[in-house]
């Protein structure tokens, strides 16, 4: 959406300051570079803005890859040691339900898998990797490689051996033993995994099962706090070494998401150390931990088998089970990425916004610009088939329907060619508008000055605007909450007489059959021309929130991440933001519509004035995301909308489709949270 979001006259005079060090609570400054393998200068340093090499290139031609119809869950299991292969695949046998089998293999001999002896494998794919970095780099290859990104349930296993444990201080029993701990724990019979996916299915927040006595503490860090701390800066995430809380052994049922999150570390086999013994004070060994301590930071927990309850059904993870959703997730959709006159002659022939997202640069080191787009390419939503990819990948990721904003100029559309094809085609996906009835300037903030095209309601009124949308909300697929037909406003008190206009767009729904509207505007401030009052006092059935407006905006100051000399633009805490919604949404009015934002970062359009959310990550979004749904669990189905900013804001950073950095890291998320 074209604008730029600004705190008025106190942002700017907090904004003098930030120059100086002002500092958000909880934030550090950056460490000075430790030269280590995993320090963020050397990251930054190494990777350039690129991606390559971050699994194995054989892997893009393997014969079975990827899967034509994946199951719901995997197993992912590495094999080093071949002789204990056989005894874990009796183990997974007893699965009672339809599972793909991934087998990374470091142990440099052929291995002979007998399909037909594993009834529950639907699929099978077995990966040949150096002996590297342990269980842990080839999981972070078939992560970065997309292969995990199906499953909603993970179990994780290697062929362990672990002969150091016999001579640990703390840890009781051999390698062995520990091996046959983890395998009675997690698997050993049909009745005991049953109980396991019943947890999880029951369960939302239930992120990590491990055998009983390997969830572990700080005191187990050893030698490993460095580089775990060194991996966070990369997400913007401050380590809080007292809450470690992780499943040693790296053996696991999990939630999908919490491992196909890790793409976002942007792990490549450099970060890894040569392999000679070592029992800790690795890479390999700071991610065995951060994958606790990534899982609260999603808000999700790391439990030991005995204390699960079985409170849902195991048969949810089926592969012909209906998808259940606890929330109706609704993404604003911008519809700019097509050449138009307008755009053609206000900034070029052929421009789309592509053009200024490729242009962003860093602000600071490890600042992620420019963002590059990954499955559906510098897309131009003139073709079907990117329009159909968009609908489709959004309906496997668990989102409803989008929400597009509508460009309505004095009776003029603008931008309308996504969704009048959509309206005029078969897809059986929702939707709904936004009208977006703000100034369009050189700006690109919604305000009056560098004009390109202006709302002029005494040229054409707003009430002949619910004729221009009646087609829309006469088609079947239109969102609709108790058979309303949902219609949003983003600048409500822009339109004259706002109360007398909404009264008519009612009659004419009315009288045109489509039905009662539920009239929604966005929560905005007074100076984006919010409400001044309740919504029900002029009108209106509700508001929806809409962050990163009238949300919480902590500043950071430019040296606590080195910001470039020229960069004079706002930096912000997005975990500041999101513990602040967190708090706000447990009490949100029953008409109002609770917002998650992906990111907000207009770096693209603002460059070096922009503003800027630090922090922002799958893990600390799932964990907004999650909270939002359980202040709407209480609600009737229907009215658990919850809005998403955004699908597609490229230049603003608010991003669920798959990006380079991310991969579909977001969309999991969504996924994670909608199913449960």
């Amino acid at each position: 959406m074209r604008r730029i979001t600004r705190a008025g006259l106190a942002g700017r005079i907090k904004r003098l300051r930030i120059a100086v060090g002002t500092r958000v609570a909880g934030m550090r400054p950056r460490r000075v570079d430790s030269g280590s393998r995993t320090s963020l200068a050397t990251w930054v340093r190494r990777d350039r803005g690129r991606r390559s090499g971050t699994f194995p290139d054989a892997w893009r031609v393997h014969p079975n890859l990827p899967f034509e119809q994946p199951s719901r869950v995997a197993v992912l299991m590495h094999v080093y040691y071949p002789e204990l292969m056989g005894e874990l695949l009796q183990q997974i046998s007893q699965i009672p339900v339809d599972v793909d089998l991934i087998v990374t293999n470091s142990s440099g001999t052929d291995l002979g898998i007998d399909v037909d002896s594993l009834p529950c494998v639907r699929n099978v794919a077995v990966l040949e990797c150096a002996n590297h970095g342990r269980d842990i780099l080839p999981m972070i290859s078939v992560v970065n490689a997309g292969l995990l990104d199906p499953y909603e349930l993970i179990l994780k296993v290697h062929t362990k051996n672990s002969t150091w444990r016999a001579d640990h201080e703390l840890l009781n029993g051999s390698g062995a033993e520990w091996r046959e701990e983890f395998l009675d724990a997690l698997l050993s019979s049909t009745q005991n995994i049953e109980h396991i996916l019943a947890a999880f299915a029951g369960e939302p927040n239930l992120g990590v099962v491990t055998a009983d006595g390997s969830a572990l503490g700080p005191e187990f860090w050893g030698g490993d706090e460095r580089a775990a701390r060194e991996l966070l800066e990369r997400l913007g995430l401050e380590l809080d070494p007292s809450a470690l809380r992780f499943p040693s052994g790296s053996m696991y049922w999990t939630r999908g998401f919490l491992l196909q999150g890790l793409r976002s570390l942007s792990l490549t086999a450099d970060d890894f150390e040569p392999e000679a013994g070592q029992v800790d004070g690795t890479t390999a060994h700071a991610v065995e931990r951060l994958v606790g301590i990534l899982a609260a930071e999603a808000g999700l927990r790391v439990e030991e088998r005995s204390l699960l309850e079985a409170t849902g059904s195991p048969q949810r993870y089926a592969i012909d089970a209906p998808e259940a959703r606890r929330i109706r997730a609704i993404p604003f959709y911008l519809p700019q990425f097509h050449p138009t006159q307008e755009n053609d002659r206000w900034w070029g022939a052929g421009f789309t916004e592509w053009q200024n997202v490729v242009a962003a640069h860093p602000v600071f080191p490890g600042h992620h610009q420019p963002r590059l787009p990954a499955a559906l390419g510098f897309y131009d939503l003139r073709l079907d088939e990117i329009r159909e990819a968009q609908q489709d990948l959004a309906a496997r990721f668990g989102v409803e329907g989008f929400m597009y904003y509508y460009y309505w100029f004095a009776g003029r559309r603008l931008l309308s060619m996504p969704i009048e094809s959509l309206v005029s085609g078969t897809t059986d996906k929702r939707f709904c508008v936004m009208w977006a009835n703000e100034n369009w300037t050189r700006r690109w903030d919604g305000r009056s000055t560098d004009l390109l095209i202006g709302q002029d309601y005494d040229q054409v009124p707003a009430t002949e605007f619910i004729d221009d949308v009646m087609d829309l909300l006469r088609d079947k697929r239109y969102l609709r909450v108790d058979g309303k037909a949902v219609l949003s406003i983003y600048r409500i008190s822009q339109i004259p007489d706002y109360r007398s206009v909404l009264e008519h767009w009612r009659a004419r729904a009315r009288e045109e059959g489509v039905g009662e509207l539920l009239l929604i505007s966005v929560d905005v401030a007074r100076e984006f021309d919010g409400l001044d009052s309740t919504a029900s006092a002029v009108g209106l059935d509700g508001i929806h929130w809409f962050p990163p407006h009238n949300s919480k905006w902590d500043w950071i100051g430019y040296s606590e991440l080195g910001a470039d000399a020229e960069f004079k633009g706002n930096l912000l805490s997005y975990e500041s933001l999101v513990r602040d919604a967190e708090e706000r949404v447990k009490s949100i009015d029953a008409s109002a519509y609770p917002a998650v934002m992906v990111d907000f970062d207009n770096t693209a359009r603002r460059q070096w004035s922009a503003d800027i959310w630090y922090g922002s990550n799958p893990y600390t979004f799932r964990r907004w995301l999650a909270a939002t749904a359980d202040a709407v669990a209480t609600r009737e189905a229907e009215r658990r909308l919850v809005f998403i900013n955004a699908w597609n804001e490229w230049a603003e950073g608010a991003i669920l489709e798959p990006t380079v950095r991310h991969g579909f890291g977001y969309l999991c998320a969504v996924r994670d949270v909608v199913r449960g």
